[in-house]
């Protein structure tokens, strides 16, 4: 996040309810599968939430492909210790299925364990099915 959105600090963190995190679209990227979330009730995803300003947000929409649709932005209700708040994700408009690279997958788990993820979720992340392909 610091090179896509450096003027957008860290707001915390919280679990985003009925939601799943699955890979799609491995034919847009050379190393697999990209990243993306799903409506799936009984699942939960992990995430760190960032206090992001107007030119940052353009710059991550440039940098999810907003404009070439690969990502669309979607407003979700996060819950966090403080409470739930509103917070906006990319979704990926592609289908489900693929694996993610080694690399990918590991770059996702390191994140979630530097953000304070349980370490079973984190375990399970490191886990997952995932390519060797990557450089």
């Amino acid at each position: 996040m610091l090179e896509i959105a450096p003027h957008s600090p860290a707001a915390g963190v919280g679990w985003l309810d009925g939601w799943r995190l699955t890979f799609g679209g491995a034919d847009m990227s050379w190393e697999g599968a990209l990243a993306t979330l799903v409506e799936d009730p009984g699942h939960q995803v992990f995430v760190m939430l960032y206090d992001v300003n107007e030119m940052d947000e353009h710059l991550m929409d440039q940098w999810e492909g907003t404009e070439l649709g690969i990502y669309s932005k979607i407003r979700v209700r996060v819950m966090t210790l403080e409470g739930d708040v509103v917070a906006w994700l990319y979704v990926l408009n592609d289908y489900e299925g693929g694996l993610p690279s080694a690399r990918y997958l590991g770059m996702i788990a390191d994140a979630a364990e530097v953000a304070g993820a349980p370490e079973d979720y984190v375990r399970d992340l490191r886990t997952r099915p995932c390519s060797s392909v990557g450089p």
